[in-house]
C-alpha cells in the first residue's frame, strides 16, 4: 500500500465513528462491526472485516491514531502553499524538509527505507460460558477463520518454483527519490508498494498476496473467576503479520449465563434461602448449597427476614483471595392454610401482645 493509498483511507468512516471518537467509542464500534462481519457469521464479509479490523490497529493505538490524523490532514491541506514547485504533500516521505514532514510520515511508513511489514491485526471473538466454568474456569475450543499465510507460496506471493525478485526501480530500498527544484523527496516506490520485492510470477491460489483464509482450531484457558463481560487477550493469536511480522492478538469476550440459584456480587457468591416463620423466631439448622457441597447454617432465634450471613471463602476465586458465600434468609409466608394451621395461628395472634407498629403512631406529619 502506498502512501498516498494510507492517508486518503477514511478509518473512521470505516468503524461509523467521528474523528473526535473517544476511545471507548472506537472500541464499542469494532466490536459490533467485527461481530456482525466475521467470517463465521458472514462469510461475504472477509473484505470488510479486514478493513475494519486495520481502522482498529490503527485508531486503537494512540501513537499510529496521533501520526495518521497528522499525515491526513497534511494531504489535505496538499497544494502549494509556501512550498516550491507545487508539489502535493501527499508526496512527501522520507527526508522532507528540515525533517519535520520526515518525522510525521516516517512512524506511518518505516522511515527512509523499505516499508516494514506490518504487525497482524488483533481479532475479537466471543464465548458463552456456564455460570459453574465461570466459577471454577474451563477450556473451551475456538474455531477461526481468519487470513493466514498461503499454503501455496508459503507466504511469499510467488508461485512454487520461483520466489520475488529485488526491485530493479529501488533496488530493494522500498522507496525512489524525486528532485522537486530546489528540495529532493522520497517516496514509497509503486512498482514494488514500498516493499522493496516483485513477484513476476504471482501464486495461483493467492493471486500474488501471499495469503489465504483459514479455519484454525485452538484451545482457550478461561481462567477461575472470570466475569461476565471480561475479555481474555491471547497474545499472538490474532492474525499473522505481513512477511514475519508478530502476529495481533486473539480477545475473547466471556459471556456468563445466569445460574438458577446463585447470583455474583463483585467476588462473593449469593444465595437467597426461604426459612420459616417457625425458624426465623425460634432459631433453627438450615441446610444451605455451596460449590464445594451443602453446609449447615445456624440461624439465631429472632432472626429478620432479609439478614445476610457470611460464609468465608465460598466465593469466586481472585487474586487476593476468594471471595465469600453471602446467604440472605428471606421468611417464606405460606398462600395457603390447613383448618389446623389456621386455628393454631389465630391462637398465636390472640396471645401475641407485642405491636410492631407501635413506633409509627409517634410520627408527626
Amino acid at each position: 500500500m502506498s502512501a498516498r493509498d494510507y492517508v486518503e483511507k477514511d478509518y473512521y468512516a470505516a468503524l461509523g465513528v467521528p474523528k473526535d471518537a473517544k476511545a471507548g467509542d472506537i472500541k464499542k464500534a469494532y466490536r459490533k462491526l467485527a461481530a456482525e462481519l466475521h467470517p463465521d457469521r458472514n462469510p461475504g464479509g472477509e473484505e470488510r472485516f479486514k478493513e475494519v479490523s486495520e481502522a482498529y490497529d490503527v485508531l486503537s493505538d494512540e501513537t499510529k491514531r496521533r501520526e495518521y490524523d497528522e499525515a491526513r490532514s497534511l494531504f489535505a491541506s496538499g497544494g502549494s502553499r509556501g512550498f516550491p514547485g507545487g508539489f502535493d504533500v501527499g508526496d512527501i516521505f522520507g527526508q522532507g524538509a528540515g525533517g519535520g514532514f520526515s518525522d510525521v510520515f516516517g512512524g506511518l511508513f518505516g522511515g527512509r527505507g523499505r516499508q516494514a511489514p506490518r504487525r497482524g491485526a488483533d481479532i475479537e471473538t466471543a464465548i458463552g460460558l456456564a455460570f459453574v466454568d465461570a466459577l471454577r474456569g474451563s477450556t473451551v475450543p475456538l474455531r477461526l477463520a481468519t487470513s493466514g499465510a498461503c499454503d501455496t507460496c508459503h507466504g511469499s506471493g510467488a508461485a512454487p518454483g520461483t520466489s520475488p525478485k529485488t526491485c530493479g526501480i529501488c533496488r530493494g530500498q522500498g522507496v525512489v527519490s524525486r528532485n522537486q527544484g530546489s528540495f529532493s523527496f522520497a517516496e514509497p516506490c509503486k512498482n514494488c508498494r514500498g516493499t522493496g520485492m516483485v513477484v513476476e510470477t504471482p501464486c495461483a491460489t493467492c493471486k500474488g498476496t501471499g495469503e489465504q483464509t483459514k479455519e484454525r482450531t485452538i484451545t482457550v484457558r478461561i481462567p477461575a473467576g472470570v466475569a461476565d463481560g471480561q475479555r481474555i487477550r491471547l497474545a499472538g493469536k490474532g492474525s499473522p503479520g505481513e512477511r514475519g511480522a508478530p502476529a495481533g492478538d486473539l480477545l475473547v469476550r466471556v459471556t456468563v449465563a445466569p445460574h438458577p440459584v446463585f447470583g455474583r456480587k463483585g467476588n462473593h457468591l449469593t444465595l437467597t434461602v426461604p426459612v420459616t416463620y417457625a425458624e426465623a423466631t425460634l432459631g433453627a439448622l438450615v441446610a444451605v448449597p455451596t460449590p464445594d457441597g451443602p453446609i449447615t447454617l445456624k440461624v439465631p432465634a429472632g432472626t429478620s427476614s432479609g439478614r445476610t450471613f457470611r460464609v468465608k471463602g465460598k466465593g469466586f476465586p481472585a487474586k487476593t483471595g476468594a471471595g465469600d458465600l453471602l446467604v440472605t434468609v428471606e421468611v417464606a409466608v405460606p398462600t395457603e392454610l390447613t383448618p389446623e394451621e389456621r386455628t393454631a395461628l389465630e391462637a398465636y395472634a390472640a396471645l401475641a401482645q407485642r405491636d410492631p407498629r407501635a413506633h409509627l403512631k409517634e410520627v408527626m406529619l
